[in-house]
């Protein structure tokens, strides 16, 4: 599954490729493997790469993880270069994660952990806040945050 919407190519990819991006953007400072999270190497976990001119330059995950007891997909560890946000590529990751939700049978509710500088984005997008603003201490301010596909 993949849709291109010029100038970028968004797609499924592996852990391997993203993880440097996820990295540099999400935990600038701590040891590389604070980058790789409990089931990114579950076999119904997927990820996406955003692509300009063959260089990887956005990424998101969403593995199998409940929501209030009730099967759902998290989204984790969406990144895009500082000098692509702003440009629609945040947008095209989450039409595809919302693209392959809404085409699996496991479940129809997305969730994420957003930090708050991002909560606007994914109001825009339709996610809605859910309870209070939280610390997690490798990176700051949070809200869960969650969306019905």
């Amino acid at each position: 599954m993949s849709q291109r919407i010029e100038p970028y190519l968004v797609r499924r990819a592996t852990l391997e490729e993203i993880i440097d991006l996820r990295w540099r953007i999400l935990r600038a400072g701590l040891p590389r493997e604070t980058a790789i999270f409990d089931g990114d190497r579950e076999p119904t976990t997927i990820h996406f790469a955003a692509i300009h001119e063959e260089k990887i330059v956005g990424c998101v995950t969403v593995m199998h993880h409940p929501w209030l007891d009730k099967p759902a997909w998290q989204l984790r560890g969406m990144a895009v270069e500082p000098q692509f946000q702003r440009s629609g590529v945040g947008q095209l990751l989450l039409q595809q994660v919302e693209l392959a939700v809404a085409n699996d049978p496991h479940s129809h509710q997305l969730w994420c952990n957003a930090r708050t500088p991002a909560v606007a984005f994914y109001r825009k997008h339709g996610w809605r806040i859910f309870g209070d603003e939280f610390i997690i201490p490798t990176a700051g301010p949070h809200f869960k945050m969650t969306r019905a596909i």
